[in-house]
């Protein structure tokens, strides 16, 4: 009886396990299918605007460059551009180019003049943070089409910032200039979507280290230990991370701004949580970091910094990480990310 029950249990395991992962896989193919759509209606709702515009210039030349300033081009692309036959050029917002520059030589003018209208020019480079089965499928709506692609998510800012690429080989040697002109550090993981678990992968040890560092800042709290000494304790022990630097100056301070909003930090998070289950990988401190996140949520608190995901575990803990820091070390006085 013992032995069949075990059976029973084992098989019955196998069969949640499997109808699991494939609900996980149908709802990131409907995604995937979901985006691709998405992205080609952008496309070509950007395409009707460039026609537009040309068909205005073309009606009336001398208003060219007031019609390259409307809102409904400047809130649809950062740079609008109009390359003339004469070698003459124009940008919105403007920028000055370097001298000698011709757009008669550029790739987008040759691209256009061939197609004798509006066209897509390659590549198609996604910077977002996205699932890694997503953005294949994306890639595979590009490729289909001739359009060569590339996932390169980013962290920090320019022009420091870290570029994580993922594509094929060529193709991202080819336009590894584009991400010279804005980037520090440039790394390419891989094949089509490695750049996206790439990130997924930062992002799930920054923030699972976020809920880590408040929860044992909360821990010495309760045990009677100053939380000022305690944040600039951490920066030179074992705690210390780049992520702990929020702390002090965001939630000691009762502030809780930052560089990204809650929102923002519980997609990505969620993002690394699904992409091990889907690849069957461990996640349980993600899992724990990722109730934070959704529970700061459901408050309606998507839209402020972050680090407000702090007083969610304050309420657990009964009590509140506040007070002040002033010789608290910065982990990395220099941020390779950032200028």
């Amino acid at each position: 009886v013992i032995l069949a029950f075990s059976l029973f249990t084992l098989y019955n395991d196998y069969l949640q396990r499997n109808a699991i992962r494939e609900d996980l896989e149908n709802y990131l193919a409907e995604m995937g299918a979901s985006t691709s759509t998405n992205i080609r209606n952008l496309f070509e709702g950007r395409i009707k605007l460039v026609e537009n515009l040309a068909q205005n210039i073309a009606q009336n030349p001398a208003s060219a460059e007031t019609l390259m300033g409307q809102n409904a081009l400047t809130s649809s692309f950062l740079t609008v551009y109009l390359g003339k036959v004469d070698g003459s050029f124009s940008v919105r917002p403007d920028a000055k180019m370097p001298d000698g520059y011709d757009p008669r030589t550029r790739p987008w003018y040759k691209d256009g003049m061939n197609a004798s209208g509006a066209t897509l020019t390659e590549p198609y480079i996604d910077m977002t943070t996205n699932s890694p089965t997503v953005f294949r499928r994306v890639a595979e709506a590009c490729l289909s089409r001739g359009i060569e692609v590339l996932d390169a998510p980013v962290s920090g800012r320019p022009p420091r910032m870290t570029v994580m690429a993922g594509g094929d080989a060529a193709t991202f040697a080819k336009y590894r200039p584009i991400f010279e002109s804005m980037a520090g550090n440039i790394f390419h993981m891989g094949g089509t979507g490695a750049g996206c678990a790439t990130k997924l992968v930062t992002q799930y040890l920054g923030y699972s280290n976020f809920i880590t560092a408040l929860e044992g800042l909360l821990i010495g709290v309760k045990a009677g230990v100053d939380v000022g000494l305690l944040a600039q304790v951490v920066p030179v022990s074992a705690g210390a991370s780049r992520v702990f630097d929020n702390i002090p100056r965001a939630v000691l301070s009762g502030e809780f701004t930052s560089g990204g909003s809650l929102d923002i930090v519980a997609k990505d998070l969620r993002l690394a949580c699904e992409l091990a289950r889907e690849v069957q990988a461990p996640a349980r401190i993600g899992i724990i970091a990722d109730d934070a996140f959704h529970r700061a949520q459901v408050l309606g608190w998507g839209q402020d910094g972050y680090p407000k995901v702090a007083k969610i575990l304050e309420e657990m803990a009964g009590a509140v990480l506040r007070g002040e820091a002033p010789g608290a070390p910065d982990f990395q006085q220099v941020d390779p990310r950032r200028d």
